[in-house]
């Protein structure tokens, strides 16, 4: 082949070359979309709790204390609930769980939402990273609020994982493109719990729920597959007194666990509250910052829980 020939051979290759070069460039991803935050004021929270029931405890009462004040609260189930009873599994206690969230979430103030993942199975995927990214996103959530990721329950923790793992990934543009990106992060908090090991739960914020206890249980105990029924691996009652007494005795530990987080972390109730009135606090809800999300001051810990009394 001559000089001439390979020259115009060379340059042939250059333009086809060029050619994929331009497509590859016009091919490329456009650039995702930030979400827009309503602009009325009002914090947006979301709460992840592993079972149809684990959110609502965790943070039933300060949902309402959130709502009562206009806000918008979100309830997340991340599991469906399908192995949570001792006579009853897979779709049909999934339907009946997923309406008992629905109507306790309605009581609480709160929106409900139920994930089709499997109760047991609940896994840090990258798919399930993704899904939880997507709730963040979807609701604009200015607060999240999940397990910690030393729980007694597989998912419990993988709750407290999967959070984490959105922390910063919910303001990733092209992590899920299909969603718009969120400009700021949330803060993210955990829910408290009474384990030790590798470390203990410690109390940034305590919420005195003293005015809304009482809703906050009557909201609990509609969940009767769980707190009438046995749940999972608890006693099926026999008949209709014991049923009776079931609901009593499950309303009763609802208000004694609220009361035992109010007497673990007074101390923080005073600083919060100041010691008189934190000294009277009967019941409350208590949550610990994450280090992966936004880490509000204490001015601003105040907006974010605006049911707290203003500082003096």
């Amino acid at each position: 082949m001559t000089r001439r020939q390979w020259f115009w051979l060379g340059l042939a290759a250059g333009f086809v070359l060029a050619g994929g070069l331009g497509s590859a460039l016009a091919a490329e991803p456009a650039v995702p979309k930030a979400a827009t935050r309503p602009n009325d004021g009002k914090l947006r929270i979301v709460v992840f709790g592993a079972h149809p029931d684990d959110a609502e405890i965790r943070a039933g009462g300060s949902s309402l204390l959130w709502s009562k004040l206009g806000h918008h609260v979100e309830l997340v189930s991340a599991t469906n609930g399908d192995i949570g009873h001792s006579r009853v599994a897979g779709p049909p206690l999934a339907a009946r769980r997923k309406a008992e969230a629905q109507t306790a979430d309605t009581m609480l103030g709160a929106t409900s939402r139920v994930l089709d993942i499997h109760d047991g199975e609940l896994e840090p995927t990258l798919e399930n990273r993704r899904t939880f990214t997507r709730v963040i996103r979807e609701w604009k959530a200015d607060i999240v609020i999940g397990h910690r990721p030393n729980d007694y329950h597989p998912d419990h923790r993988y709750v407290g994982v999967l959070m984490q793992d959105s922390g910063y990934m919910v303001t990733v543009p092209f992590f899920c493109p299909d969603t718009p990106y969120l400009r700021s992060n949330p803060v993210f908090l955990y829910s408290a719990d009474s384990f030790e090991r590798p470390n203990p739960f410690r109390p940034d914020v305590v919420v005195a729920i003293d005015d809304v206890v009482e809703q906050k249980v009557k909201a609990l105990m509609t969940m009767e597959s769980q707190f009438v029924e046995g749940g999972a691996t608890g006693t099926y009652p026999k008949d209709a007194a014991q049923r009776e007494a079931f609901r009593k005795r499950g309303a009763d530990g609802f208000r004694a666990r609220c009361a035992a987080v109010a007497n673990r972390y007074r101390d923080k109730l005073i600083e919060l509250y100041g010691e008189e009135q934190g000294k009277k606090v009967r019941y409350a809800e208590a949550f610990e910052i994450c280090e992966y999300g936004r880490r509000p001051n204490a001015e601003e810990l105040r907006r974010f829980f605006p049911m707290l009394p203003a500082k003096e």
